[in-house]
């Protein structure tokens, strides 16, 4: 039993599914079976699964030196679905299969010991990647079905001793799932001015940082915010669902056009936080892309797990740096942020006193740190409501009201941008995309500077004393630059709302009364 043989298979880089040649050889020398390739401990360990589910499911686990190569050597591999097309590998090399049932086909697969196939994480990359090389895809039924990818097909295997016969039926597609009601605003009595700055937020895709005492509402109005916000587009589900499942998450909820709201505790690590580990994984700024990320308790959490966000939050993508590469995990989310005004909580409150000293709030506040406040571009206080107010729950300003104002704004927008970009050409007007991802661009462009900063200012259309009304309160207040241009994109959503070409004082007051508070620099 001498031969030798390749299977196609893939290894999980990021989100996406890099092809990877499995190249077997079985020959004389010292019995022995040994895996090649930058492998890492969860492959090498696939030695074991595979002689036992080989003699489990009846064929012949060869007395020879067996040789496994991973190709490209430079390129690491992790992960158990190299377990299927090793497995495979070896019965074609030793004649015990005939190898076209493998032709033209990617294999992935974690075996138990009896020779089952069992589903892998990040399936919907490895059909992307097998779309894109022109193969099948041959992989174990997740339990829901796989999501449907136009332009692959994809076979299901249950067992390793189906590769006798070599006859695969067509994998089961998921069904759709309807999209799961959300919480609506409308069961928050009071708090118009906070549910304004969310509208806001949501229309342009704005970080908002909500201050006030415990009980307050805080957390309910944050929950809400997918509410009001659009559902993905076909491009933006594809792109979430694929985080979603290279992370072992079900995308169902993604594909369905929801978008997702991550709400991570305090305690997370950087690497929880922004990504990491060994392998890689995507942290829940990515699982939160194209959606909301919550940090509730805002200052417990590690001032350097915070400060790690920065350039996230203008980039819309984390690149993790490693030994073999850079690793990219999209990052593009709107972010939500709930905090004491101090350690007791109640700072501030007409109705309770503070117990800390000046010393102990300074500390407190200062762990948020200057750098991420001044990429959070709407602040407000959110008080406790009157007892009366509270039990007039279920009276308030409704979701499906403050999202009529956010789709408006949004294709209000869009038209703008491409008639700035029909006006000025395509470089002068920025970025012209609609929707969500235009709105985005537009804000980080407002941070970026150069030509982004530049067609914000142009799409503005600020008159004489306007521009001299800001400068004054932006100098007064000792606005940073990033300050100023940020503050300036929301006053450009504030004119979006309103449906105005120009943004005029209205806008920037309203803009400003969101960005400065009492006792703090802009």
């Amino acid at each position: 039993m001498e031969g030798r043989c390749r299977v196609r298979a893939a290894t999980l880089r990021g989100v996406e599914a890099v092809p990877v040649d499995v190249e077997v050889a079985v020959g004389p020398g010292v019995p022995g079976f040994s895996v090649v390739g930058m492998a890492d401990a969860s492959v090498q360990e696939s030695r074991e699964r595979v002689r036992s589910a080989l003699r489990a499911c009846g064929f012949v686990v060869p007395s020879r030196k067996v040789v496994v190569n991973l190709a490209p050597g430079a390129l690491r591999k992790t992960g158990s679905g190299f377990d299927l097309p090793i497995a495979v590998g070896i019965l074609m090399a030793t004649g015990q299969v005939d190898p076209r049932f493998a032709q033209g086909r990617l294999l992935a697969g974690e075996l138990s010991l009896e020779g089952e196939v069992r589903p892998v994480a990040g399936l919907l990359a490895y059909a992307l990647c097998a779309r894109d090389i022109g193969c099948d895809l041959l992989c174990a039924e997740a339990p829901d079905g796989l999501v449907r990818v136009e332009g692959v097909k994809r076979l299901s295997i249950r067992s390793l001793s189906e590769f006798r016969r070599g006859e695969f039926p067509p994998a089961s597609t998921a069904t759709p799932a309807p999209a799961p009601a959300l919480a609506d605003f409308r069961d928050i009595a009071g708090h118009e001015m906070a549910k304004r700055a969310l509208q806001i937020a949501a229309a342009g895709g704005h970080g908002v940082i909500m201050v006030g005492p415990p009980g307050s509402g805080k957390t309910m109005l944050a929950s809400r915010l997918p509410s009001i916000l659009p559902p993905l587009s076909e491009d933006e589900a594809l792109q979430t669902a694929l985080v979603h499942s290279v992370a072992g998450e079900d995308p169902a909820p993604a594909l369905a056009g929801v978008r997702p709201f991550r709400s991570p505790h305090h305690t997370a690590s950087a690497a929880g936080l922004i990504g990491g580990g060994s392998p890689l994984r995507p942290g829940e700024i990515s699982m939160a892309h194209n959606g909301v990320l919550f940090l509730d308790e805002l200052p417990e959490f590690r001032p350097s797990v915070l400060q790690s966000m920065r350039q996230p939050l203008e980039s819309g993508r984390v690149v993790i740096t490693r030994a073999d590469g850079n690793v990219v995990f999209p990052a593009c989310f709107t972010l939500v942020a709930a905090a004491n005004p101090c350690p007791c909580g109640y700072f501030g409150d007409p109705e309770r006193a503070c117990s800390c000293t000046i010393p102990q709030m300074r500390s407190y506040q200062a762990r948020v740190g200057g750098p991420l406040m001044d990429r959070i571009d709407v602040r407000i206080d959110v008080r406790r409501i009157p007892p009366g107010e509270v039990l007039g729950t279920g009276g308030g300003t409704s979701s499906a009201a403050l999202r009529e104002g956010v789709l408006r704004a949004r294709e209000y927008a869009s038209w703008r941008r491409a008639v700035d970009a029909d006006e000025w050409g395509a470089s002068d007007a920025g970025d012209a995309e609609a929707g969500d991802a235009g709105a985005r661009r537009e804000t980080a462009g407002a941070s970026a500077g150069g030509a982004g900063a530049a067609a914000l200012v142009r799409s503005c259309r600020l008159s004489a004393d306007d521009e001299a009304f800001y400068e004054d309160v932006a100098r007064g207040n000792r606005m940073s630059g990033r300050a100023i241009m940020r503050t300036l994109a929301v006053a450009r959503t504030v004119a979006d709302m309103e449906e105005a070409r120009a943004v005029g004082r209205r806008h920037l007051c309203e803009a400003l009364a969101f960005r400065l508070r009492d006792g703090e620099d802009a």
